[in-house]
């Protein structure tokens, strides 16, 4: 049976076939601990020293700012509460949206709980944070300014730039979340301003388990967690040589390909909305038109259920609901529910994200499957 046509990618994505190679040798033969002074730790660490300077390349920093972790989750987790309490004697008050990736909103909500205190501000209808909002919310206890480079559900790309000259100028750690929007779009943390970038490897075509965190020279953090020097005693624990190998690769090939990448993309996104538009009357897409990822589109059908849909269409499309609806509720997710959707339009909205792989052929074919299922189900 052929399997259904993925546009999920935002959930997550399948390994390149350069990741799959670099990794083998490390997988096989090439098992030595990295921090071993011996022969078999020659290669495993020379392979860790590479792909820290290939992630470096692809961000726009020095190897040494790069500081390898599990994921995204366990990058923020590091950079949150690291600041915070590096920094509690100066301040207990942290500022973010509401609509972060919840590997922000429980960290802030956990800190909250120690005695730290979070303003959680809200968007606009197209999921955008106001830089004036961000500015009238800074206290002179501010010292930490945490913002999501690029929205997970709906793909709208928030004004870092902006928000970290107003931290600076602040004397306020800037913080971002770039796990959705790393290799779509280009990232340069110095034209950003940011002092730190949080990364995750199975957004860009390696595998779960690995990220990094970009640590600005100069920025003091405490401890995550202890034990041996390793990541410059940032993040203790044998490296997980695989994965970073596999992470590095990845980003050598966004780099390479992220002049034309988010065109590609960007194609394939609007083919699929055209396509969909012109079969279907009653859509409502979510997030800014402009500024919002090349890969992501988030649209609700009126008066329908997402998981109704997306349970129609298994067999032929993957994607992922924005609500949950039971028996007498709807369940919203707190993206939707801060952009103030309509719950008519809120509990049908899926999120379709092309990747890399991705092909027209593809496109058209989900097309074909959503207009008719949806079509059936008015």
């Amino acid at each position: 049976m052929k399997p259904p046509i993925y546009l999920d990618y935002n959930a997550t994505t399948p390994l390149d076939p350069e990741v799959i190679e670099a990794m083998q040798p490390f997988i096989q033969e090439q098992f030595g601990n990295p921090s071993s002074g011996h022969w078999y730790g020659e290669k495993p660490e020379q392979a860790v020293i590479g792909a820290r300077q290939q992630v470096a390349k692809l961000v726009s920093c020095t190897a040494e700012e790069i500081v390898f972790t599990s994921g995204g989750t366990e990058s923020n987790n590091h950079a949150i509460i690291g600041t915070a309490l590096a920094n509690k004697e100066r301040g207990n008050h942290i500022i973010t949206t509401q609509i972060e990736h919840p590997a922000v909103l429980e960290v802030c909500r956990y800190l909250d709980s120690q005695g730290f205190e979070t303003t959680f501000l809200p968007v606009d209808n197209k999921g955008m944070v106001s830089v004036s909002d961000v500015a009238g919310a800074i206290r002179p206890e501010t010292i930490l300014i945490t913002v999501m480079h690029a929205n997970n559900e709906v793909g709208t790309i928030q004004p870092i730039a902006e928000i970290a000259e107003l931290a600076k100028q602040s004397k306020i750690v800037f913080h971002t979340d770039a796990a959705q929007s790393l290799g779509k779009i280009p990232i340069d943390v110095q034209k950003l301003g940011v002092d730190m970038l949080s990364i995750a490897g199975h957004k860009i075509y390696a595998p779960k388990g690995v990220g990094a965190l970009y640590i600005k020279e100069g920025i003091q953090l405490e401890k995550f967690y202890h034990g041996a020097g390793q990541e410059n005693g940032f993040r203790p624990g044998t490296e997980n040589v695989i994965g970073i190998v596999a992470l590095g690769k990845a980003c050598e090939v966004a780099l390479r390909e992220i002049r034309d990448n988010p065109d590609h993309l960007r194609n394939l996104r609007d083919r699929l909305y055209n396509g969909i538009k012109s079969k279907i009357e009653t859509i409502r897409l979510n997030g800014h038109p402009e500024k919002r990822l090349p890969n992501t589109l988030s649209l609700s059908f009126h008066e329908q259920e997402a998981d109704a849909i997306l349970a129609a269409i298994s067999s032929q499309v993957a994607a992922s609901a924005g609500a949950a609806c039971h028996s007498d509720t709807v369940q919203l997710s707190h993206v939707l529910e801060a952009m103030k959707i309509p719950v008519e339009w809120a509990k049908g909205t899926i999120r379709f994200s092309v990747g890399r792989m991705t092909t027209e052929t593809e496109i058209d074919q989900a097309v074909e499957a959503i207009s008719l299922t949806v079509n059936d189900l008015v």
